[in-house]
């Protein structure tokens, strides 16, 4: 057990005073305060063991030995800037190629998803001469300002939303509570016709298309996967427009979809984007990122005369971190554990929504999940306040969830990549009980389904009377960790 330097109170109070108010905590009400990590289990000063479904940042397991002795033992030999000569830094950028298509094989080495994206950005802007960007509604990309002009689930909370001219957005390739849905005869081609429809409205105002930006599964905006055949429509209206296609793997790449080692690649051979952004799984919690392109984008990149450097990006402790990751992926096949167990994990919520109600729809690859809770399965209500009780009750009964999505209503699974089949087993039977609980609070039957039809039928004042955890509160449930 570590011990503590201040009390939880202490620790509350200096937070309260001395760290910015816009920086938010979860579970605001009762903070948790965590002193160590191992694997897929977080643990307070008290020594409660939480286990840990929401972590995609401690890719293969909370202070995996593997990765600290690494950096240890780097750090005790040399860490400098990339303006030197060091091995770790090549050997590094060659074992990533090797998990690429070979077009994408000049890289950049940062430090933050955030920093990934906003170099993209750059690259595609130099390439094409042109300021305009396409994004996604209700995407995340990063927390700098180029980025929040490109993050509708930033800039939409704001109180008079809007965004810069050169910014254009286009539905969310969601299949289910989106534009074009399942039963649509080719959602893929209809949500990729509506980017065409934005580039030719920028070129009829005289002005060209840089880049089109999308995460390759939508996390923030929740954990949505594209049609088949999207990206490739996609990064044919945007090729021939002069731009270039931006996949942003920060969240789901490494072997978390199970099937491939990114999450781009699941849309098929065929398809490589201009360029790929990484991030928080990439050093297991050290902080570091890269941005890999092609030689053309990186030569084109050259001629601004500008030079790029970055103190810290590719130091060589990063790189040593980096390839311990690599090296523990392999080692303990978590690429491979994520496609059985994550297959495992979405089997046992899809026997969980033909219980319950309030389950709309389980989506995602690997361990990448998302359980939609809703109301009404015709009208597709948002449980967004029932989301917040789960995420709260399983708080309480020390397992740790979060909820996301434009309605706060998708519950989040992205654990350490270790996660096992009794994990999914625990948290399943937790959902199970804490399902069944609200939907009695509700009215919600959870025995029978038919016809997708259940509607509430207590007010949500009445269901706060059942709430420990105040559902008007919605401070409490998980946010992402930006």
């Amino acid at each position: 057990m570590c011990a503590e330097k201040l009390s939880k109170s202490e620790t509350i109070s200096l937070r309260r005073n001395l760290i910015g108010p816009s920086c938010k905590i979860f579970f605001s009400d009762d903070p948790i305060k965590m002193v160590r990590a191992r694997g897929q289990y977080m643990y307070d000063e008290k020594g409660r063991r939480y286990l840990d479904c929401i972590n995609n940042v401690a890719h293969v397991g909370h202070c995996h030995p593997d990765v600290v002795q690494a950096g240890a033992r780097q750090m005790g030999e040399l860490n400098t800037n990339s303006r030197f000569l060091h091995d770790n830094l090549v050997l590094y950028a060659q074992r990533l190629q090797a998990t690429l298509p070979s077009r994408l094989s000049v890289f950049y080495f940062v430090n933050s998803g955030s920093e990934a994206n906003d170099l993209a950005l750059r690259l595609a802007r130099q390439y094409s001469g042109s300021q305009d960007i396409v994004t996604l509604d209700n995407a995340y990309h990063g927390h700098v300002t180029s980025l929040i002009e490109i993050s509708p689930y930033k800039f939409h909370h704001k109180p008079n939303a809007s965004h810069p001219p050169f910014v254009h957005v286009a539905p969310s390739p969601d299949v289910y509570r989106g534009k074009y849905r399942r039963d649509h005869p080719d959602a893929a081609k209809a949500y990729a016709d509506e980017v065409r429809d934005i580039i030719r409205q920028v070129q009829s105002k005289g002005s060209k298309v840089a880049a089109f930006i999308a995460e390759s599964l939508q996390s923030c905006g929740g954990q949505v996967v594209p049609p088949a055949g999207y990206f490739q429509r996609v990064a044919e209206h945007v090729r021939q427009a002069g731009g270039l296609f931006i996949a942003d793997e920060v969240q789901v790449g490494f072997g978390r979809v199970g099937a491939h080692f990114w999450a781009f690649q699941l849309q098929g051979d065929d398809f490589v984007p201009d360029i790929v952004t990484m991030g928080k799984p990439i050093g297991n919690g050290h902080p570091m990122s890269c941005v890999v392109t092609s030689r053309e984008v990186a030569q084109a990149f050259a001629t601004s005369g500008m030079e790029y450097f970055n103190t810290f990006g590719g130091n060589p402790v990063s790189c040593a971190i980096g390839l311990a990751v690599l090296d523990v992926i392999a080692k303990e096949d978590l690429q491979g554990r994520a496609l059985r167990v994550g297959g495992y994990l979405t089997s046992l919520l899809e026997k969980l929504k033909e219980k319950h109600p309030l389950i709309g729809d389980i989506r995602g690859r690997g361990l990448f999940v998302g359980v939609e809770l809703v109301r009404d399965r015709t009208q597709l209500t948002p449980a967004t306040a029932e989301a917040n009780e789960v995420i709260c009750r399983l708080k309480e009964q020390l397992v740790l969830l979060s909820a996301d999505g434009p309605h706060r209503n998708v519950l989040k699974f992205k654990p350490p990549m270790c996660f096992s089949a009794e994990d999914a087993d625990f948290v399943v039977g937790k959902l199970d009980a804490i399902l069944t609980e609200i939907e009695a609070a509700t009215g919600l039957k959870s025995a029978s389904i038919k016809n997708g039809e259940n509607n509430v039928r207590k007010t949500m004042a009445e269901l706060d009377k059942h709430t420990p955890c105040h559902l008007s509160d919605l401070a409490c449930r998980g946010v992402e960790l930006s």
